[in-house]
């Protein structure tokens, strides 16, 4: 691999023209197809094949002129202190704002509070649904408008009045305030580790065109495959963290190759074809562990993998082939200030610079300061990322509604009025759906059902059953008695469906239960379920890919450890800042409760390929040093003097930009900003800075063991790229010349 990536990336250097031409085509196509594009649509979380999703297209098949998950709105006055809602004039408004909805498109239904008794036993709160007749985001902005004018209209009346349901839910948009001081620091990280402006600016320069075109290409095919804007900002995390990293791994070792006296064509080939080789294998681990999300069965999860997935594509092409391209460009700018004046024109350097001159760096003096005490290193990273785990073992999935969201919402307003008024399980109510097409007789097989559900200790009320047309279909609201996300209201769902089970047994009848709530249970279940052979999966292919790029078998099992101690870690600070509230306010969060249900699975997906872009990176200067002749201590200096300050600062690079989408709105995004930036910080500071050294260390010879059996059936990718040493010419004194010779900016 490492001979035809060098092919590549000479090719791009010498062709730098055609390939920037051809990159920036690209870029222009995906940018006017995303401009002419309809814009895309949220959906529904769903998840085929539970028991609430059944109930869901049971009900769209028997209420054909329902929308069984179309757009609610629950306007919910509260009456001024001291006066009741039912007062006389407080009436005549309630009435008033709900005439002036009547009949407006998009509306199904509007429900009157003192018709159907929707008033709080102390007179103070009332409530009025309206139902739609499309989904939340297909309502228009008239209709929004519509709404909120006539909560307006109440509240001039003297009311308080919010808006509850999911008629006002919105897209979240990518970019803010955070998201800009995100960049603005990998900006920084990237000049002082790289000493050059123009370096700097490459990297996130090729970062922007991959992360461009990905947007351009998901905003293009948002209708058609149903892409959200979740998608897309996760796209723009992910191929933008991973996209700086890849271009300063590649310009790092174009730069070492430039400062031992290598012509430039040839730096830019040994470039991509030994660090490209890390990136590929690194991409490839992110693109395999997202697309693996698929298995699980969420579309939405699914999606999201896919959409990150293809912006990690992008940024391996782009590191590839537009970055050598940009060498061409830049020249010598793109060395250091040192390195270019060591190779001004008229100035002698019979020898070229060695990396090793002057004092030993940071990291080469961190790694002989593990060397000497191996032991006390690993037990301190390892005992302090256990510490740090251990809140994980309270892990509580869920999904984020309304009570989630900002005080600043009328909606987490409306919720906490609803609960105030009619109790908290008043925002979370359970539907129960009973298909009597099997039974007798229908009247009686609901009364059944009704009874049945009101017994189950923790239902505060069930309501009246709504027959279909045709009578062969029930549908019941049960109200908990407790909050949607609470581990009461959970244990009543199942409690619901264990006493129905009894009544499908007497009457033939079906009993689904299913709603909102009901469905972010079975999700979150079927995510627990999911989350231990998913994570098998990406040990078991971590310790695989890990032992063929290696030649080893104890550095996969510990690269596979530690990412479970990086992942581990990374839970627990989840766990401490979205259940317990720990600095909760430092980021924003003004609600605790459980961890949003997808995010585990899905920060074990990206957290496993960032881990072993850092394992591949470190570990593949040693490994090169080692099959040269360097003993096992020698080695991991010279993995640190390489590549200890580069991971560091790609480290640094991707924890500021997860870290910018903190500040977002979204619970997804700022559950899924914490969670990355954690696990990487943990990652790459502790188990690969850290663990992996000390277990090296400690390990010596036997860390590169491997069986002859295994020698001979695996493949040898050559991630090193020995085979360029073998094939390709050695620096001479000529071309050290002509790098003398050259004029800045120019090659």
């Amino acid at each position: 691999m490492a001979t035809f990536l060098y092919r590549i990336g000479r090719w791009a250097f010498r062709r730098r023209r055609l390939v920037g031409g051809l990159w920036l085509s690209v870029l222009v196509l995906a940018v006017v197809a995303a401009a002419l594009a309809p814009a895309g649509e949220e959906e529904d979380l769903s998840m085929p094949g539970t028991e609430s999703q059944k109930a869901f297209d049971l009900l769209d098949e028997r209420f054909p002129q329902s929308n069984s998950q179309g757009a609610e709105a629950r306007l919910v006055f509260q009456a001024p202190d001291g006066q009741r809602v039912t007062a006389t004039e407080n009436r005549a408004a309630v009435k008033e704002t709900l005439g002036s909805l009547a009949g407006g498109d998009q509306i199904a239904t509007t429900t009157d509070p003192y018709e159907t008794g929707a008033v709080s036993e102390d007179g103070t709160i009332a409530y009025a649904t309206i139902t739609y007749t499309v989904d939340a985001v297909d309502l228009t902005e008239q209709t929004k408008s519509a709404l909120e004018e006539a909560a307006s209209r109440a509240r001039d009346a003297g009311l308080t009045v919010e808006i509850g349901g999911s008629a006002l839910d919105s897209e979240e948009e990518p970019g803010g305030t955070t998201e800009i001081i995100g960049v603005a620091v990998a900006a920084v990280v990237l000049v002082l580790a790289l000493g050059s402006l123009v370096a700097a600016g490459l990297s996130l320069l090729t970062a922007f065109v991959g992360v461009a075109i990905a947007f351009g290409l998901i905003s293009a095919l948002a209708v058609p495959l149903g892409l959200t804007s979740t998608v897309a900002i996760l796209a723009l995390m992910l191929g933008l963290a991973v996209g700086i990293d890849y271009a300063l791994f590649i310009t790092s070792r174009f730069r070492d190759e430039r400062a031992q006296g290598v012509e430039p064509e040839e730096a830019a080939g040994r470039a991509v074809g030994t660090a490209g080789s890390a990136v590929v294998f690194a991409g490839a681990t992110v693109l395999i562990a997202l697309a693996g999300l698929g298995v699980v069965g969420i579309p939405e999860l699914t999606k999201m993998g896919m959409g990150g997935a293809g912006a990690v594509a992008l940024a391996v092409l782009v590191a590839l082939t537009l970055v050598p391209a940009l060498f061409g460009f830049f020249g010598r700018r793109i060395l250091s200030r040192a390195v270019r004046k060591s190779t001004r024109p008229g100035r002698e350097r019979p020898h070229p610079v060695p990396t090793s001159a002057g004092p030993p760096r940071l990291g080469t003096r961190w790694a002989r300061f593990v060397l000497r005490r191996p032991v006390a290193v690993l037990m301190i990273a390892g005992l302090g990322l256990g510490a740090v785990a251990l809140p994980a073992l309270s892990l509580e999935l869920g999904l984020p509604g309304d009570e989630s969201k900002s005080v600043e919402t009328t909606q987490r307003r409306a919720y906490d009025l609803l609960s105030e008024g009619f109790g908290p399980g008043f925002n979370g109510p359970l539907t129960v759906v009973v298909d009597t097409s099997k039974s007798g007789d229908t009247r009686a097989t609901a009364d059944l059902v009704a009874e049945t559900v009101r017994k189950v200790d923790g239902v505060a009320s069930v309501g009246d059953p709504v027959l279909s047309r045709a009578k062969d279909t029930v549908v019941l609201t049960a109200v908990p008695r407790t909050a949607p996300n609470s581990g009461e209201t959970k244990d009543l769902v199942h409690a619901i469906r264990d006493g129905a089970s009894g009544v499908e047994a007497d009457t033939g009848a079906v009993v689904l239960v299913t709603g909102t709530t009901a469905l972010n249970i079975d999700i979150s279940e079927a995510m627990s379920d999911a989350l231990v052979p998913y994570l098998g999966v990406v040990i078991g292919l971590a310790v695989l890919l890990l032992m063929v790029v290696f030649r080893s078998v104890l550095v996969p099992v510990k690269a596979a450890l530690g990412f479970l101690l990086s992942v581990g870690a990374a839970f627990g600070v989840l766990v401490a800042v979205f259940q317990w509230g720990w600095a909760a306010d430092l980021i924003g969060i003004e609600q605790t409760g459980p961890v949003m249900s997808l995010m585990p699975i899905l920060i074990i997906g990206i957290v496993f390929g960032l881990a072993m872009d850092y394992e591949v990176f470190l570990l593949t200067r040693m490994r090169e040093a080692y099959v040269h002749g360097a003993s096992p201590g020698e080695a991991i200096v010279n993995g640190f003097r390489h590549g200890g300050r580069v991971v560091a600062a790609a480290a640094i690079i991707m924890i500021s930009v997860f870290a910018g989408c903190i500040g977002m709105s979204s619970p997804t995004i700022q559950t899924m900003g914490v969670g990355l930036a954690a696990a990487v910080a943990f990652d790459a500071f502790v188990v690969r800075m850290a663990i992996t050294p000390a277990v090296l260390a400690l390990l010596g010879h036997r860390a590169w063991w491997l069986p002859r059996i295994l020698n001979g059936v695996l493949p040898n990718v050559d991630i090193e790229g020995e085979a360029l040493n073998r094939h390709v010419p050695v620096p001479t004194a000529a071309l050290d010349a002509a790098v003398r010779r050259l004029p800045v900016g120019r090659d």
